[in-house]
């Protein structure tokens, strides 16, 4: 009786188990020659490892948690953009981007990206993004949470028929970035988020000598903000040198949210009265514990400053 009753329950079990998970290989001498013929052939849960190569193409993630990433450092994805997008759009949800180089996402109308985001929550993990228009755009996706952790985004940005930035997030739940790089953004702003709740913790984001990027971070519509230990630069090619932090500037601005910044230093090298953030919402900011050198006036609009020195 028991043996029958146990195998009754294993039948069941194996009925409701997703699919065993591959991984599959791809690059010279790989199970699949190139990345795009992997991806396409990825199902639910699979893993694609990149061999080392450069790889003039493009690809879409259809299937839900996917993992893409790169076996060893020097993957690189560049020239090419899929469906007038992206060199990956990503239809999954839950999928996994890790230790790739998406390089040169151009295309006409302006907003080429290294990745576009369109299925739901993403992981993007250790990827370097260059010369791109926009380095992650996503689209609207009010439960997704997108994740950047350890990622570098350099020359990138455009304005063309309208501005690209750093990373473009659409109104979705939440994003994360920490532990990133924004360097030499060009035109559009290095951090743009429609977001309900925007986290950046730990970063860079600087416009060097060679930067041009209007805003370093951008809340159009406010929401919660949380900002910790961060460096941020405006350079002296900028092409605003009236404001770092802008929120609200669009209004639709949540009557509720908490907006905090903490523990970050901010370096104006613009020689301009630059405003570090600018609250045009009625939510009050709350700054504590930070640095401001080269001058300029700490907050403008709503809000507190607390145990923060301005010095020239």
């Amino acid at each position: 009786m028991m043996t029958r009753l146990a195998a009754i329950v294993c039948l069941l079990l194996a009925a409701a188990a997703p699919a065993f998970a591959r991984t599959l290989t791809a690059g010279p001498g790989q199970a699949y020659p190139d990345p795009a013929a992997a991806i396409a052939s990825a199902r639910a849960g699979d893993v694609v490892k990149i061999a080392p190569g450069t790889y003039h193409q493009c690809a879409v993630l259809n299937a839900p948690d996917l993992t893409v990433e790169g076996e060893k450092p020097g993957v690189v994805m560049t020239g090419k953009v899929c469906q007038g997008k992206a060199i990956l759009v990503v239809n999954g949800d839950h999928d996994i981007l890790r230790d790739l180089t998406l390089s040169g996402a151009v295309d006409p109308d302006g907003n080429g990206a290294g990745v576009r985001a369109e299925g739901g929550s993403l992981t993007v993990d250790h990827v370097t993004f260059t010369h791109d228009q926009d380095g992650i755009l996503a689209a609207k996706m009010p439960d997704a949470v997108i994740t950047i952790t350890g990622s570098r985004f350099t020359h990138d940005g455009a304005c063309v028929h309208a501005c690209a930035h750093g990373i473009y997030i659409g109104p979705i739940r939440k994003v994360i970035v920490r532990d990133s790089v924004f360097r030499d953004i060009r035109t559009g702003h290095a951090i743009k988020s429609r977001a309900a709740s925007t986290v950046i913790i730990h970063d860079r984001i600087m416009d060097g000598e060679r930067g041009t990027s209007s805003y370093l971070v951008d809340l159009p519509n406010g929401g919660n903000l949380l900002m910790r230990d961060d460096r941020l630069e405006k350079g002296v090619l900028s092409s605003n040198s009236a404001t770092a932090i802008s929120i609200g500037e669009e209004g639709n601005a949540p009557a509720h949210a908490r907006v905090e910044i903490s523990h970050v230093t901010f370096t104006n090298d613009t020689g301009d009265d630059t405003a570090f953030v600018r609250n045009e919402t009625k939510v009050p900011v709350l700054i504590k514990d930070s640095a401001l050198h080269g001058g300029g006036t700490p907050l403008v609009g709503p809000g507190r400053v607390s145990h923060t020195k301005v010095s020239d």
